[in-house]
């Protein structure tokens, strides 16, 4: 309401100024200051009148609902409001001339001049309804757009919170079976074991952001490794191969952990030596984490099983934090295994 004061005082000098250049053009000798005052109070009168059309606007349907209510709530505001501005105008004006030496003030006769103002009013009734609803309308789409926005980014995190969030119960089994065949012969390697799984199912349980930086993900995902190596023994080999300068850079949770995972799913039955390469490089504008092994290749049927949930899983991550921006691909390695390559953009995600 502010603003629409200073809007209609601003509206009032330029009128009055108006009024002024016309009334010497037709060589009238009113002073000066008599135009300004009829403007003033016409446009600060309507100011005090606005309640009226605003209260209009915010309880008349819109067209589409019902035109005879439309029509016929606003016709009862207009003539309140026209008739309320002609009376404080006109009054303020007889109220003011004496007060300010002028004598009394003449307003005319009113047949002509009540429907002059009508007119007027009408047309400023018309913009400010019409201003009014067309920004209603606006803050009802912003708001509208900021609570769907509000609840997607609400699901995208419940999303990633589940796909990022979970551990393969039949490896929780497995380890435990581990942990329980070799309690009784290494009590260290027990407690690291231990230490190990701890850690492995406090990372899945915690509510944290869906990307961590790749130092973070690849201790978590030693930790998963040293567990597999104790259940698989000399049959299960891992190697590392990091990029320096690459260890702040933000993966998301528990991937290295999945392709790993999927790996040695894929090729837990063979009882040929498994060799699991884990790669971290720059690649173009962006970077790519890519596993690789020797083992049977993504052609050839598991007797395990598997539906290759994890890899979709991981594409949906993906497709969560980065959009289009990322991509999975899947190939062969060199001796005919599977690998697997993440290509992430370079910027840090949330």
């Amino acid at each position: 309401m502010l603003a629409l004061f200073g809007l209609l005082l601003a509206m009032g000098l330029w009128q009055g100024s108006a009024v002024r250049l016309n009334l010497l053009g037709d060589g009238s000798r009113q002073p000066w200051s008599r135009p300004f005052l009829w403007e003033l109070t016409g446009s600060l009168s309507a100011w005090l009148c606005l309640p009226i059309i605003r209260v209009a606007v915010l309880n008349a349907p819109g067209p589409r609902v019902g035109w005879a209510r439309f029509l016929g709530l606003h016709g009862v505001a207009f003539l309140l409001y026209t008739a309320l501005h002609i009376t404080v105008m006109v009054g303020s004006r007889h109220l003011l001339y004496p007060w300010l030496g002028w004598g009394a003030y003449e307003y005319g006769p009113l047949v002509f001049r009540v429907p002059m103002e009508v007119q007027k009013d009408l047309i400023g009734y018309a913009v400010v309804a019409t201003v009014w609803s067309f920004l209603d309308t606006m803050r009802e789409r912003q708001a509208r757009a900021l609570h769907a926005a509000r609840l997607e980014g609400e699901l995208r995190t419940a999303q990633l919170q589940s796909l990022t969030g979970q551990l393969n119960p039949h490896f929780l089994f497995n380890a435990l079976n581990t942990v329980s065949a070799v309690m009784y012969e290494d009590l260290s390697r027990t407690d690291r074991l231990l230490s190990d799984l701890g850690q492995l199912l406090r990372a899945s349980l915690e509510h944290a952001g869906p990307t961590w930086t790749l130092a973070e993900e690849r201790t978590h995902t030693q930790r998963f490794v040293d567990i597999l190596t104790a259940r698989f023994g000399e049959r299960l080999r891992v190697r590392w191969e990091v990029a320096p300068g690459l260890e702040p850079v933000q993966v998301p949770r528990f991937a290295l952990q999945t392709l790993v995972e999927n790996a040695v799913k894929h090729n837990q039955d063979r009882r040929e030596p498994l060799e699991v390469r884990i790669r971290a490089r720059g690649e173009g504008g962006g970077w790519a984490l890519e596993v690789e092994d020797t083992g049977r290749g993504l052609g050839e049927p598991s007797p395990a099983g598997g539906t290759g949930v994890g890899l979709e899983h991981l594409t949906r991550v993906l497709a969560l934090l980065h959009g289009e921006r990322a991509r999975l691909e899947r190939g062969s390695g060199p001796e005919g295994g599977a690998r697997v390559t993440l290509l992430l953009p370079r910027e840090v995600t949330v």
